[in-house]
């Protein structure tokens, strides 16, 4: 895909948040509107999958490990043709294949379960670990948040991949500098984020995470690098995209989503 087509896709992937969580009428909205246009660079140019067969041999993986975006993994999954968009709105709901964190054994597309902070990450760089013990030339791609950094599992996990030198994992962080209650620096600074990956072995980038063609760009980068796991630092908004739930700043970790906000933030997302 060209870079706008990019856009386009990140404008649609937006609108199936907001779908997504307005069906249910509430949902952790800020933190998956901000990954929006992560998730259509990789599915729009570099993710290697099939929709048609989601368990494809060699296909690359995905883990979000900020499984409380599951609505933002659904949204593109609906969007790129693994169940129809339909589905989008039994989010949550008696029955579906959609539940309110990522379960791989619900959900076509879902590569592994996440919700426990910390966990997926983990489970991500064993995913990577496997693909490269079986030579399957598998990408593992993992999302982590910038609160979820503050657990400890999260640093073993990076300190095992930069030991084992694991250059087949990319990672991400949400860096929208807010969690589920107040401000990262309030709580729990990280600041200075990048000198710490660096030092437990990974190779670093940091980027304007809402820009697909900076996220475009360091994938490129990443990928061709080699010799050291990568992490890819993204300075996000968020809330992205929608701006009640841009100015409800930390209270958009989860919010309610009225039928009227709803329309509203499809109008925008729209640019009606």
């Amino acid at each position: 895909m060209r870079n706008q087509n990019l856009v386009a896709l990140a404008q649609n992937i937006r609108e199936n948040i907001v779908n997504c969580i307005g069906s249910l009428g509430v949902g952790h909205i800020g933190g998956c509107l901000s990954i929006a246009d992560l998730l259509a660079v990789l599915y729009g140019k570099h993710l290697k999958y099939d929709a048609t067969n989601p368990q494809m041999e060699g296909r690359d993986r995905l883990v979000c490990s900020k499984g409380h975006a599951g609505p933002a993994i659904y949204a593109v999954l609906a969007e790129v043709g693994f169940f129809p968009k339909e589905v989008l709105e039994t989010l949550n709901q008696g029955g579906t294949t959609l539940p309110s964190h990522c379960d791989m054994n619900k959900t076509p597309g879902v590569d592994m379960t996440a919700g426990s902070l910390g966990q997926g990450f983990s489970c991500a760089v064993g995913v990577a670990l496997g693909s490269r013990l079986r030579k399957d030339g598998a990408t593992v791609y993992a999302i982590i948040g910038d609160g979820e950094s503050q657990e400890g599992q999260i640093w073993e996990a990076a300190m095992y991949a930069g030991h084992a030198k694991l250059d087949n994992i990319i990672a991400f962080t949400d860096y929208n500098k807010m969690q589920l209650d107040n401000y990262i620096s309030a709580i729990n600074e990280l600041s200075p984020l990048d000198k710490k990956w660096e030092a437990f072995g990974w190779k670093v980038w940091v980027i304007d995470g809402n820009d697909v063609d900076a996220i475009d760009n360091a994938i490129t980068e990443a990928k061709a690098y080699e010799g050291k796991p990568k992490m890819i630092i993204m300075n996000t908004v968020k809330g992205k995209g929608v701006s009640y739930v841009e100015n409800a700043l930390v209270g958009s970790h989860s919010m309610s989503i009225t039928p009227e906000m709803r329309a509203q933030g499809i109008k925008e997302i729209r640019g009606e």
